[in-house]
């Protein structure tokens, strides 16, 4: 292994490890639910919510206007996903009009917002001051120097409440001590389903459902109204894209990308196994042109009752569930499915991260406050709706009852999947490095984005799953020997 590979892996090991003791289940914790509502005091260390303390205050205006600042303009990269379109809705009049900072966006899909954030940190342009970045590169990147130190900001930022985070969330987005990444939100996965068709249908599901389950669920509500597929899986390329939900059933079924010594195991009899699984069942009960679905195109499926399942990120169930949604109310939230391990979901959070060379980093810092904070999610209840509030990331959240009330359907499940999430042992065998639906190293990206490449063409016709496995181990196997 390369030093300052070995370097990167041990670094972000160590610190995701901590996220990962973090977000274990305390046995001393007590778990309670009332009329399944999140407002309880649930178990998980690094997800802890605890009812019976008072939320922290949300209301009160902590921006003002700071003479350093007033006027400077900022520029924001971010993914196009629900929760931060109506984020740049609400700038102009609720952050530029009281700071005086104009905010440019640049809001593009996933797979080109991560592949223009790659070359601006990369280079460190300057020409973005703030960019959604992951759990997954931010440890990384700060390693290499792309990254400004937030520490000091979040230390004097008294409003902002660094200690209302997660504490799971803070130490995957920190290294070495140092905050890196603020939370915009956080998720898990788990299973959303239409209740009005499955009662039609005469289908149930338990709150852990099995794959199995899964698809003999998807065969019975296929075609259960006009145009409904069984159920909406990613088929996009990307690492991000496909390769998320699709490591998590890799992860389940006992497969893996490497074992603990870096040996590829993308053609192991498991791996191969979970992957031909996954197809088959979007083949036959999936989404029309699953090689063109992303997280996106997965949500207006299921907002236009194209499918009656979605296994996704727990942060969709707001859009689901929003007051504008046709869906609101006929959609039940249950655990990722599993086949061999006790759960499933993933551990991930789209976070603000500052490029070391903007030349705004004081705006910059007070657009990340405001954009983290407890007054954001409290405006956007007001203005957009409770279910539409970026979740996942602050534990007073769960003690706001006009939350809990309006996220009743979700949230108890979304802190269920959170607490469960296992980074360090996700699967059935040790791992070289931490991760649930990503290797975190840098080479993945790259890798991630070929194998998916070629196993999305498999959803649209071209190939066998064998195939595209058999290429794709010699790929990883040349990534794995580099840290031998």
């Amino acid at each position: 292994m390369r030093w300052n590979q070995r370097a990167v892996v041990a670094g972000v090991a160590a610190l995701l490890l901590t996220a990962a003791a973090c977000g274990s289940s305390s046995e001393s914790d007590e778990e309670t639910t009332s009329g399944g509502a999140a407002a309880s005091t649930s178990s998980g260390g690094g997800f802890s919510v605890d009812s019976s303390a008072s939320a922290a205050p949300a209301t009160g205006d902590v921006l003002t206007r700071n003479p350093e600042t007033d006027g400077k303009t900022i520029n924001v990269l971010m993914v196009a996903n629900p929760q931060m379109t109506d984020l740049q809705s609400l700038t102009a009049e609720n952050f530029t009009a009281k700071t005086g900072i104009t905010v440019n966006y640049t809001v593009l899909p996933e797979n080109d917002m991560r592949a223009k954030a790659d070359i601006e940190f990369k280079n460190q342009a300057g020409q973005y001051d703030v960019a959604t970045l992951s759990n997954f590169e931010i440890p990384i990147w700060s390693q290499n120097g792309w990254l400004a130190d937030l520490t000091e900001y979040s230390t004097n930022d008294a409003a902002f409440n660094q200690g209302d985070i997660f504490p799971a969330m803070t130490s995957s987005l920190s290294m070495d001590g140092k905050i890196y990444g603020e939370p915009f939100y956080g998720e898990s996965s788990f299973l959303m389903y239409r209740t009005d068709v499955f009662e039609k249908a005469g289908v149930t599901l338990p709150d852990a459902p099995t794959w199995d389950e899964v698809a003999a669920a998807a065969e019975k509500v296929d075609g259960a109204e006009s145009g409904m597929k069984g159920i909406c899986l990613r088929g996009l390329p990307g690492w991000g894209q496909l390769g998320a939900p699709l490591t998590t059933v890799i992860n389940t079924f006992g497969g893996a990308w490497f074992d603990a010594d870096w040996n590829a195991l993308l053609t192991d009899p498991k791996t191969v196994e979970a992957v031909n699984f996954y197809t088959t069942l979007v083949k036959e009960h999936g989404e029309v042109s699953p090689s063109q679905a992303g997280f996106t195109e997965c949500l207006n499926n299921m907002l236009q009752s194209k499918v009656a399942m979605w296994y996704d990120a727990t942060s969709a169930a707001g859009s689901l569930e929003a007051d504008d949604s046709p869906v609101k109310g006929k959609v039940g939230y249950v655990q990722a499915p599993v086949k061999d391990t006790k759960s499933s979901g993933w551990l991930y959070t789209w976070s603000w991260a500052m490029e070391e060379a903007s030349q705004n980093k004081d705006a910059a810092w007070q657009f990340i406050s405001w954009a983290s904070s407890a007054q954001y999610e409290q405006l956007v209840g007001e203005k957009l709706g409770w279910a539409k509030v970026p979740s996942g990331k602050r534990a007073s959240l769960y003690s706001n009852p006009d939350y809990t009330a309006a996220a009743e359907a979700f949230a108890p499940a979304t802190l269920t999947a959170l607490q469960n999430a296992d980074p360090q042992n996700p699967g059935l065998q040790p791992r070289p490095t931490v991760g649930i639906q990503f290797v975190d190293i840098p080479e993945f990206t790259s890798l991630g984005d070929e194998v998916t490449a070629s196993l999305s063409q498999v959803l649209a016709g071209n190939g066998t799953v064998e195939d595209a496995l058999a290429k794709a181990q010699e790929s990883a196997q040349k990534v794995g020997d580099d840290y031998k």
